[in-house]
């Protein structure tokens, strides 16, 4: 059996690892990991063992990290998102802003040339600044001596109900027969908001009150008058999410009406009572779900951190389907 060392970048709470982990089992090793954000490292190190965990990328010589054969990096996606300030960088790999974290993976890969690259990020990044960034980064990754790769693919179509878009890079290094390399085809999309929902009574502490709900219908209000489409929405249970994302518009365009709670009695310091309409914001085990973490993975951190961490994550079947694919040209085609 081949064996494959992974590195982790930008990792997060591990989705794109556990993606990788769950197809190539005992033929993969991570041996170097880098996230900068301190409660991601706590969720990240209680799912995946007290493995060391370096800090901020920028500041870590590529000196520093080991051989490995595998590159894994959902680089943030802030300098590219459309909701964003849209940054990027320049027109050429030379001109490449050392603020774009994507900098980080390109030196790290060109010092130790891995066999695969692979990364993650909004499908945003297509588009941005009329399609010059991600020309940069494809042309770069040619630069460095790979042939890559690239697909749209959305989460409803591989056993979530979330409708995500994401944009999925893979970069074979050109000594590898990479031709027969093909994107995952959907896998599943039958799966609606009702497979996901915790068991009853969801605690009170996540239903609305009232005066926020209020102050909901009055935003979305204002900006109806104006056209636009911003504002919460309520999900149906047969139907499926929007994209989960971190910050509270990530919360409140996915609400549901759920009335099994029947002690609404505040459990947090809230403002008024909670509604009694059954309005509630979506559990962190509930978007875990939606992002396809198993139920058995570990939360030691915040609310308030584990909606950041899952809304900034990957979804994990179709980090796996991919996964499979890329195995499938690493083993020779078998």
């Amino acid at each position: 059996m081949k064996q494959y060392k992974s590195i982790d970048l930008f990792a997060g709470i591990g989705g794109i690892r556990l993606g990788f982990d769950n197809v190539f089992k005992e033929a993969i090793k991570t041996v170097f990991v880098s996230e900068w954000d301190k409660p991601a490292q706590i969720t990240y190190k209680a799912n995946f063992g007290d493995q060391l965990i370096y800090g901020d990328i920028t500041q870590i010589s590529e000196d520093l990290v080991p051989s490995f054969d595998i590159c894994l990096a959902g680089f943030p996606c802030q300098a590219f998102s459309l909701a964003g300030q849209r940054k990027g960088f320049k027109d050429n790999y030379k001109d490449i802003s050392r603020g774009t974290l994507f900098f980080d993976v390109v030196r790290i890969c060109q010092k130790h040339k891995p066999k695969v690259i692979f990364c993650e990020n909004v499908k945003g990044l297509t588009v941005h600044d009329k399609g010059k960034t991600f020309s940069v980064i494809m042309e770069t990754l040619k630069q460095l001596g790979y042939m890559p790769y690239d697909k749209i693919l959305n989460s409803k179509d591989f056993g979530v109900p979330q409708n995500r878009e994401r944009i999925y890079i893979v970069a074979f290094r050109n000594d590898i027969d990479s031709s027969s390399f093909q994107f995952p085809q959907p896998t599943d999309n039958t799966k609606k908001i009702k497979d996901i929902l915790e068991n009853p009574p969801v605690p009170a502490k996540y239903y609305l009150s009232e005066k926020y709900i209020d102050t909901l219908r009055k935003h979305k209000a204002r900006h109806e008058s104006k056209g636009n489409g911003f504002g919460y929405e309520i999900r149906e249970w047969n139907g499926i999410a929007g994209a989960i994302v971190c910050g509270g518009m990530g919360r409140e365009r996915n609400l549901l009406i759920d009335t099994r709670q029947q002690n609404l009695t505040p459990t947090t310091n809230i403002k008024g009572k909670i509604n009694s309409e059954g309005i509630r914001k979506m559990t962190p085990r509930e978007w875990a779900r939606l992002q396809g973490f198993p139920d058995t993975f570990k939360f030691e951190v915040a609310d308030v951190h584990l909606y950041k961490q899952f809304g900034n994550s990957v979804t994990v079947p179709v980090i796996e389907a991919i996964a499979k694919q890329i195995k499938v040209v690493l083993d020779g085609g078998k």
